[in-house]
């Protein structure tokens, strides 16, 4: 792998301004990771998409949950600012993604970025409990690397936010439905978010290949 930058990684409603306050160092890598090349994904900066489009929620009684995958085929269809951020989180972890996944024998690990947000005082949750269902497969987190210095207390008090970059095994097709589940509260909401992204996608290819036109205002 000749650059730092990893394919896979998953916010949602009530901590989409996270993005916005990661201030995470970057090496500025302008590869993909796990073997795509740059030619194979969409041309970055030309995306509209809101982390809200890309966003799986959970919510139990106490708080919620966002998951966002931050695979580079998805993430650089948002919006430029949001892309941004987003990569540099992907990248500032990049080493300790790997790790986590070479401990169980996987190349490929699958990463995303996970909020907890706190809707009562002392809520209590159990990071472990997240797991994803796709391809007939049981995902659990096979790493969890804390990026709120609070989140191994697993406790939250109202409207704090604990977020993590959580590690899974490979296997996890981000171009297919896919189920995130929480202690028996399940979402099938990437099935949806599916079409948000294919129709980006077109877009964002129009948009560069007009960019690229000679005489094209930029």
């Amino acid at each position: 792998m000749a650059m730092k930058c990893l394919k896979h990684v998953a916010v949602t409603a009530g901590f989409l301004e996270l993005a916005a306050t990661l201030a995470v160092g970057c090496a500025g890598a302008q590869d993909t990771g796990l073997g795509l090349r740059e030619d194979e994904l969409p041309p970055a900066g030309f995306g509209t998409l809101r982390q809200d489009d890309i966003a799986i929620p959970l919510h139990t009684e106490s708080f919620s949950i966002g998951v966002i995958p931050l695979d580079e085929s998805i993430i650089r269809l948002l919006a430029p600012d949001t892309y941004a951020s987003m990569h540099r989180l992907l990248d500032s972890k990049y080493e300790e993604i790997v790790a986590a996944g070479a401990k169980y024998g996987s190349r490929d690990a699958v990463a995303f970025l996970v909020s907890f947000y706190g809707r009562e005082a002392r809520a209590r949750f159990d990071p472990e409990a997240l797991t994803i269902t796709g391809q007939n497969r049981l995902f659990r987190p096979a790493g969890i690397l804390p990026i709120s210095p609070s989140f191994g207390d697993r406790q939250l008090n109202q409207r704090e936010t604990a977020t993590a970059v959580f590690v899974y095994e490979s296997g996890i097709r981000l171009t297919d439905p896919f189920t995130v589940s929480y202690n028996g509260i399940s979402s099938d909401q990437w099935e949806q978010n599916l079409r948000k992204v294919e129709r980006e996608r077109t877009a964002v290819a129009t948009r560069a290949a007009a960019a690229r036109r000679p005489g094209t205002p930029p």
